[in-house]
Order: structure tokens, then sequence, then C-alpha cells
């Protein structure tokens, strides 16, 4: 199994949240993984399809009120 990092990105607006997501996964390996907190809304709704476009898996992990977690695997 691949590295993984993690980023609590809740309070984070957009688009800065998805700028950090892809830097971050441009220093992984492909099957590495990303754990992300994310904020529900706008973010969420931005973040997760950009990742997909991207190529990257994205699951969801944990689920709150006022945030969602994330894993997602690099495509490399």
């Amino acid at each position: 199994m691949g590295a993984t990092r993690s980023l609590d990105l809740r309070g984070t607006p957009c688009p800065v949240n998805f700028i950090r997501c892809k830097l971050a996964l441009e220093s992984l390996q492909a099957g590495d993984q990303l754990q992300v907190q994310l904020d529900r809304g706008e973010p969420e709704a931005m973040v997760i399809p950009g990742l997909k476009d991207a190529g990257h898996r994205v699951e969801v992990t944990a689920e709150d009120v006022a945030w969602v977690g994330l894993e997602i695997t690099c495509a490399g």
C-alpha cells in the first residue's frame, strides 16, 4: 500500500481548497492516498467533481453536518 497524507481543509474557501488538494496530490505517487476533511456545500460540490475529472478516485469516508471526510487515491 502507498503512502497516506492528510489535509484538514475545513474553513478553507474555494478555490484554495481545490488547489491545496491538487498540490498535495502532485507530491504523491500513483496509488498513494490523501485523506481530506472538507466543508459541506460549495467546497464539497466543487472539489469532489474536480478531483474525479482529474482521474483520481474519491470516496466519502466520514460525514458530519458541517463537513465530509474524503479518501482520495492518487492517479499519478
